[in-house]
């Protein structure tokens, strides 16, 4: 079974990336009025104000990967010849996000309020995504949330894979699947219906990885209750009520093409 990276695997390219930018979050990255249109290599770049980051991401490989900004929330993969092995790891996530993410913070939000998995009752947060897809052949790639759940209310040094990462597959092409192996099949969480996978942690200190994968493909979400999620992880012993949710974010993991891959909006709501 073809397997996905977890993107713990990424922390040190991803932690060189953003290391210009500092744990105060937005200091170094220009905003979307100030910077060139299309974003290459690994490039992030904050929209709405500040309110969500975007990052090209390229992490995995040297092929030119670049993301246009459309405007607001709004992005596309405009272009990609990322050509990796569906067996191994992607090339690149390019990605939004909300929270810090490897030291880097939005603005508000789960940035300065990281919110403890234990308060995580239905509706305290959710997100919306809406997405456009190719369906050329060749492509191979996820449309997938990565969601960190922390030890701590601030990462340990700017590091996001101390405690769980939680992968929310909307759905994936080219024969790529979950890393590590399927341990629950057709399990029921809200409206939704999942297939779970579980990676144990690579190394002592290091975080697991578990990914959800919808049964059924969708290219948008709305109001998707990232509570009820996370909550089945704790009850399958995968994360603890005692960590903090302190990052949400949404993109497409590319191991072979994905141009066209886009985001037509995206949304991360705390409710207080």
């Amino acid at each position: 079974m073809n397997r996905a990276h977890s993107l713990l695997a990424s922390a040190a390219a991803a932690l060189t990336a953003f290391a210009t930018a500092g744990t105060a979050g937005l200091a170094g990255l220009p905003s979307a009025a100030a910077a060139t249109r299309s974003l290459c290599g690994s490039q992030p770049v904050r929209v709405s104000g500040g309110s969500y980051i975007v990052e090209t991401d390229e992490w995995s490989s040297s092929a030119p990967e670049c993301v246009t900004l459309r405007g607001g929330t709004a992005y596309s993969v405009s272009r990609s010849a990322i050509s990796n092995a569906t067996n191994g790891a992607p090339g690149a996530y390019p990605s939004e996000f909300a929270g810090c993410h490897w030291g880097t913070c939005t603005s508000g939000g789960l940035a300065s309020a990281p919110v403890p998995v234990s308060s995580l009752s239905v509706g305290k947060v959710s997100t919306s995504w809406s997405t456009a897809q190719p369906t050329a052949k060749g492509n191979a790639y996820d449309v997938a949330y990565d969601i960190w759940v922390s030890r701590t209310r601030k990462a340990a040094g700017g590091s996001n894979g101390n405690g769980s990462e939680i992968m929310i597959w909307l759905s994936h092409r080219g024969g790529v699947s979950p890393m590590g192996r399927e341990v629950a099949r057709n399990v029921r969480i809200g409206i939704h219906t999942y297939d779970i996978w579980y990676s144990a942690p690579p190394s002592p200190g290091q975080g697991n990885t578990i990914s959800y994968s919808l049964t059924k493909g969708h290219t948008s979400v709305t109001g998707l209750d990232l509570g009820r999620v996370i909550r089945n992880a704790v009850a399958r012993g995968y994360t603890q009520p005692s960590w903090y949710l302190i990052d949400v974010e949404a993109g497409f993991e590319l191991w072979h093409g994905g141009s066209g891959l886009a985001t037509k909006s995206f949304s991360v709501r705390v409710r207080k």
